[in-house]
């Protein structure tokens, strides 16, 4: 566990909260942001429940969150932060894809969604973007949540993905990218029995008959989804 911060006194910068479960990750997210004349990093975290115990604390300006994290997922932390009355802004920084989990992301209360892939000067952009009160997605996602919020019928034509939870549909995703139930495991940090558990529930949501019309349904659902924004 990271030492508790607190929040820096008269720097006239912005304190900025890292979660993150991997410590290389937040090393150089340190670096990174910290070369910013305007930005501070107060605190960092590898869980959600380590996270909030400080972020109540350190009352940073904004927080940058991962989505797949030690104990739970970004997503419920920056549902916690809004449920809590804390008027925090949040970013998601993720290796999921923005096509498949930028709406879950904002629908959850995040004001931005940043791939990791994504080069150094776009994280700063999006950082300053929702310290301004702003929301922040790329140019390719924000023209196509314009199309879907115009377009009738917008929710049918996500497959009935919307009745997923976050979790399920990280399953869903790596289903479609062609993982074996032991590979899903082990990406997510799960027993096998748990991730056969997840399965069973999709194909139930989705009402699908078998595994292979789940693996079809999941790589249609990828391809579909990945070229939706461009």
């Amino acid at each position: 566990m990271t030492a508790k911060k607190t929040k820096k006194p008269g720097t006239g910068k912005k304190q900025v909260y890292l979660v993150d479960d991997h410590p290389i990750v937040r090393q150089g997210l340190i670096k990174l942001i910290e070369q910013e004349a305007a930005l501070e990093v107060c605190g960092e975290a590898g869980s959600v429940s380590e996270a909030l115990a400080e972020i109540q604390d350190v009352e940073p300006d904004v927080v940058l969150v991962d989505i797949s994290l030690e104990d739970s997922n970004g997503l419920e932390l920056i549902k916690t932060i809004d449920d809590l009355g804390l008027k925090i802004p949040t970013l998601v920084l993720s290796m999921h894809d923005e096509s498949l989990y930028a709406e879950h992301a904002l629908k959850a209360g995040a004001s931005g969604y940043v791939m990791k892939q994504a080069a150094a000067t776009t994280l700063v952009q999006a950082i300053e973007k929702v310290l301004d009160g702003e929301i922040y997605v790329s140019k390719a996602m924000s023209s196509h949540m314009l199309k879907m919020a115009f377009r009738s019928g917008g929710e049918k034509s996500r497959g009935g993905t919307e009745a997923l939870s976050l979790r399920e549909l990280e399953v869903f995703e790596l289903i479609g990218r062609g993982n074996s139930t032991r590979e899903i495991a082990e990406q997510l940090n799960l027993s096998v029995k748990t991730i056969e558990t997840y399965r069973a529930h999709i194909k139930d949501k989705l009402h699908l008959r078998s595994g292979t019309e789940l693996m079809q349904k999941a790589i249609h659902w990828v391809e579909n989804e990945s070229h939706r924004i461009n």
